[in-house]
């Protein structure tokens, strides 16, 4: 954390010496933990060890910020389910927004079409949150996917002069139909995100 960089990730079965315990709770146990105890072994580091219990199963998650008030035990365990997003927002712009292909040979052209394609990409994923705040749901309900595809049903409407505003559009009741807000069938796995650094 001094140089402002921090990781999470998930344990594997590893020997450790408990040094303190922040929360223990049938749902949740948050400890500080000292990695690599044994003598004559690397020199041993001090991170937390947060467990959580979904159902009959412990899914347990180190992180380097040994400070819960800093990042809650929910919110560590919220962070790593959504570590595969910087992946799928590059299959998504190479597949919908076609930065697979290159228009041009040239560096500078390269250049060009990587930064536009970034940018509308950046006021796409804008647009997706003011959508979502209009509709009082998370984010990541939305379906970027359809939302762009959207955008060529609100140019005709615009053409014709129906339109009230793009988000107006997209979030009126009539144009539930264009699939913007994904199907979220209900889990039995996810928890409220629970953002009390000493859960209960």
């Amino acid at each position: 954390m001094k140089t402002g960089v921090a990781w999470i990730t998930r344990l594997n079965p590893a020997s450790y010496r408990v040094q303190r315990t922040l929360t223990h709770t049938p749902q949740v146990v948050d400890q500080i933990i000292e990695l690599g105890h044994k003598p004559a072994r690397a020199k041993p580091i001090i991170v937390r060890l947060i467990e959580i219990r979904r159902e009959n199963t412990w899914y347990r998650y180190i992180t380097s910020v040994t400070n819960p008030v800093d990042l809650p035990p929910y919110i560590v365990a919220d962070l790593y389910g959504r570590r595969w997003h910087i992946e799928t927002a590059f299959g998504l712009v190479k597949r919908l927004l076609k930065m697979s292909y290159l228009w041009t040979g040239s560096i500078n052209g390269i250049k060009l079409q990587i930064w536009a394609t970034w940018l509308f990409y950046a006021v796409l994923i804008d647009v997706a949150d003011t959508v979502a705040n209009e509709l009082e749901i998370e984010a990541e309900n939305i379906s970027i996917e359809m939302l762009f595809r959207s955008f060529y049903h609100f140019n005709h409407a615009s053409n014709r002069e129906l339109d009230h505003g793009l988000i107006a559009d997209l979030t009126s009741p009539k144009n539930r139909d264009l699939g913007i807000v994904k199907y979220q069938p209900k889990s039995r796995f996810r928890d409220p995100l629970d953002l009390s650094p000493y859960p209960t």
